[in-house]
């Protein structure tokens, strides 16, 4: 039987501070939820339309009132719907995009299901789709990935 190659995972906090490049937006805080199957990002006017012929969605991120809302309203044809139950137990749907996330100096692609987190502390939620197979979550931890690149950029 042969060993299983073990690849060394990174270790992250229960909080950090994430850089989405695509988007123009870097230094986002996030929140760590292992019992969140996907990540979740706050945006709004989500709107599905026919853009040249293709049904596309539009939404913006974050929302004026957050320090690193930039106003751009960005499009994409890449998306799916998905149900989605919230912590509360409230079922809904969400559209769900693919992004690059950087952390820990490494570009990692992953889903984002876009929703209104407006009342939530954090705009974004990092789920194990994102974690599993890359990080170890240590609770008693935070912005180590921050603490990295600010280390890293001097």
């Amino acid at each position: 039987m042969k060993a299983k190659a073990t690849k060394t995972k990174l270790i992250i906090g229960a909080r950090d501070k994430i850089d989405l490049p695509e988007f123009g937006l870097y230094e986002l805080p996030c929140k760590v939820d292992t019992g969140a199957a996907t990540s979740a990002i706050h945006c709004y006017q989500v709107r599905l339309k026919e853009i040249e012929g293709k049904e596309m969605i539009t939404f913006r991120l974050l929302d004026p009132s957050h320090e690193a809302y930039n106003g751009k309203e960005f499009r994409t044809d890449n998306f799916k719907e998905k149900k989605v139950k919230s912590s509360f137990g409230h079922t809904e749907y969400r559209y769900v995009i693919k992004c690059k996330v950087l952390i820990f100096g490494k570009k990692f692609e992953t889903e984002f299901t876009l929703a209104d987190r407006i009342q939530m502390r954090y705009p974004i939620l990092l789920g194990r789709k994102l974690l599993r197979r890359r990080f170890i979550v240590d609770v008693s931890q935070k912005d180590l990935s921050y603490r990295q690149k600010l280390l890293v950029d001097g």
